[in-house]
């Protein structure tokens, strides 16, 4: 089975609400640690929207799990992330009028950007991850690039199995996760690690979760969002059962 990277962010987003100290993200993650999270996620934005600076440092001199640092690809991320050093760097695009991230990176077009980039994180010990979506071109200019894991953007798999009222014998919903499994045997046949988020809940999740050769799932929203309710610890422990009973 797949191990569950939880993402913290919206921990922050409540904070930065208030612009006051609490709820702390570093507590979040010592809670969904203990629910059985083999990861912690964040995403360092370029606006500062929730995740703050000073909260990816904390984290990464404190949490015992690996840290997955999202950022998109500029200079400055870039020198966060070889300060930081983080076990996973996942380059993502970013739009400031964008609610939360809308689809996968272009790593065809930006190319020639991004190689650089991942030489200098592969320089220092950090392995580069791409976010992309479910698209072939994209998986092989990201092997071109030097990236050691593709995430596949799940959105569109999420968007479909919901508008057919979460069943799988929906032709939309059917395709989305067909192109899913197909993208990642293509990651894995690269010789890439196979990741996937994005949209994932406690609705959608188990489905993913069996795909062939998937090793890390990165869910956030559907975490925090049910901890208001349940507490984060029993919510990671709910996700974490979910995922390690998919059954096909």
């Amino acid at each position: 089975m797949p191990i569950l990277s939880v993402n913290i962010d919206h921990v922050a987003t409540v904070r930065e609400a208030r612009r006051t100290v609490e709820p702390d993200p570093l507590q979040a993650a010592a809670a969904a640690q203990r629910g059985g999270a083999a990861g912690i996620t964040v995403h360092l934005r370029e606006d500062r929207r929730h995740i703050q600076d000073d909260d990816v440092r904390r984290l990464s001199e404190v949490i015992e799990v690996p840290l997955n640092f999202e950022m998109a690809a500029t200079d400055e991320m870039i020198a966060i992330a070889i300060e930081i050093r983080p076990q996973s760097a996942m380059i993502v695009p970013e739009g400031r009028a964008e609610i939360t991230t809308e689809g996968g990176l272009d790593v065809v077009s930006q190319a020639d950007h991004l190689r650089p980039l991942v030489e200098r994180l592969k320089g220092v010990g950090i392995p580069s991850s791409a976010f992309i979506d479910a698209v072939p071109d994209q998986v092989k200019a990201a092997a071109d690039c030097g990236f050691a894991v593709c995430e596949v953007h799940t959105g569109p798999w999420s968007r479909a199995f919901q508008a057919c009222g979460y069943q799988m014998d929906c032709p939309e919903a059917a395709t989305e996760l067909a192109r899913v499994a197909q993208t990642g045997q293509l990651i894995t046949e690269a010789g890439m690690r196979f990741n996937a988020g994005h949209a994932l809940d406690y609705h959608n999740v188990q489905p993913i979760a069996i795909l062939e050769g998937l090793c890390e799932l990165h869910i956030g929203h559907a975490i925090v969002s049910r901890s208001i309710m349940t507490g984060i610890q029993e919510a990671v422990r709910e996700m974490v059962s979910l995922i390690n009973t998919a059954a096909p």
